[in-house]
């Protein structure tokens, strides 16, 4: 499976506006911030372990 490493230029854009968001935070902010998207990030790779598993 060839899984593309390069963001598309939809990709790019959405991380351009969340840099100039995230510019505004304080420093706790950022941590909880960075800590919810750790979360979500894990619980993604939960859900897809989840349906490989049960496709495999």
């Amino acid at each position: 499976m060839d899984i593309p490493a390069q963001l598309t230029l939809e990709q790019q854009f959405k991380l351009q506006v969340l840099k100039e968001q995230v510019q505004g935070l304080t420093k706790e902010q950022a941590q909880e911030y960075l800590l919810e998207v750790f979360r979500q990030m894990m619980v993604k790779d939960n859900l897809v372990k989840h349906l490989l598993k049960n496709n495999a």
